[in-house]
């Protein structure tokens, strides 16, 4: 234990507070048991060592992450009664997903410890509701992304804008600094600005081993998948990367991959849960029901420049940061005339030429135009949907 308090108050030293993630404010943090879950590289470590800083009594407060040593001999029930005993009341774990038999330990320590505050972070692919040890009843989960062009100019440049709801971006109503010219920072944005750690030396290799570490190791170890079928996954999502975008023909990927037919649709599955690629689905079920799967993006544009390099598709870019940036806080799916559809609206995407032909006869249409700083009419610049969180 006086190890663990130890490399705790050493992460504390590290952690700044001079910028919050977008979900530091919409955790409920009086909850018992609160998991936060989300791809590899987005911040979910760093909030929770904010969290922790900031805001709870560090005589009664652990932090622990589950690759420590402590566990080759110790489990987590056992770590959490003898912290209780010693007057523990705030328990935050780290990459749970990384231990043997985690849900059934967090079950036991929620219900043998009501005193006690848990909050845990996993892989974006940990699935709560599935298992024995079902904590879908106990837990409130958070899923969480990587950086909006708001949050990287904030974080990379220190420009501060406000975070617009769709509506106000929609009538106009963005509120620029002075002097503010934001088509070279969206396009820096665009390449390498979705995950934080992009501020540090090494960055296209640390993307790299994101990527690597999440195909090789966390959805084979979910799935319980052998090596083979994780480099057909390595195989698939270059498929993907390499699109513009890409519109899924099971037969001619299982071809490909030389797998079978049906188990295409499952392996886009764990790439999405993953973080690693989005699905865009028709209305009948929209962004996570039963809908068909029209599209095929990679999650986000940093994956993009990554994988594809100079190979990358200009218009595959736009609709992956259009998708990506619009799906925290509304449900996006696929138009049937144009590209996308929130709500009553539908969104054609393109460059600065960009004509209002497939939207001329539809209600609520707009066309969303890259390189362009301002917007007029129905016409909206591409990079301010970035400022909806």
């Amino acid at each position: 234990m006086k190890n663990l308090q130890g490399y705790f108050d050493a992460l504390l030293e590290e952690t700044s507070s001079s910028f919050h993630r977008y979900m530091f404010s919409r955790i409920d943090w009086d909850s018992r048991l609160i998991g936060l879950v989300g791809p590899r590289g987005v911040g979910k470590t760093t909030l929770m060592l904010q969290h922790a800083k900031e805001e709870l009594p560090r005589h009664s407060t652990l932090f622990v992450t589950a690759e420590d040593m402590y566990f080759a001999s110790n489990n987590l029930v056992e770590l959490a009664t003898d912290f209780v005993r010693k007057g523990g009341r705030y328990l935050i774990i780290d990459e749970i997903h990384k231990m043997d038999e985690w849900s059934r330990y967090l079950k036991l320590i929620y219900d043998y410890h009501p005193k006690l505050n848990v909050v845990f972070t996993g892989s974006s692919i940990l699935d709560i509701n599935k298992g024995a040890h079902d904590l879908s009843r106990r837990a409130i989960t958070y899923h969480m992304q990587g950086l909006s062009f708001r949050e990287y100019l904030i974080l990379f440049h220190g420009i501060h804008l406000d975070a617009y709801s769709l509506e106000s971006i929609l009538r106009h109503e963005v509120k620029m600094p002075d002097g503010f010219r934001p088509l070279d920072l969206f396009k820096d944005y665009l390449r390498r600005g979705y995950y934080p750690f992009a501020m540090e030396n090494q960055y296209e290799m640390r993307l790299k081993q994101v990527i690597n570490n999440t195909l090789e190791v966390d959805i084979p170890q979910y799935a319980k998948m052998n090596v083979a079928t994780g480099r057909k996954l390595k195989q698939l999502l270059g498929v993907v990367s390499r699109s513009v975008p890409f519109k899924p023909n099971m037969t001619t990927l299982a071809t490909v991959l030389d797998t079978s037919r049906n188990t295409i649709p499952d392996f886009f599955i764990y790439l999405e849960e993953a973080g690693l690629i989005a699905q865009l689905r028709d209305k009948t079920g929209g962004v996570r029901g039963l809908g068909k799967v029209d599209k095929v993006y990679l999650d986000n544009t940093s994956l993009i420049y990554n994988l594809a390099g100079d190979e990358a598709e200009i218009g595959n870019v736009r609709e992956t940061f259009f998708n990506n940036q619009m799906r925290i806080n509304q449900e996006v799916i696929v138009s049937s005339v144009s590209d996308f559809e929130i709500g009553e609206y539908t969104f054609e995407v393109g460059g600065k030429n960009k004509k209002q032909k497939q939207i001329e006869d539809i209600d609520n249409g707009y066309v969303v135009k890259d390189d362009i700083e301002r917007g007029y009419l129905n016409v909206i610049p591409l990079w301010m949907f970035g400022l909806n969180y």
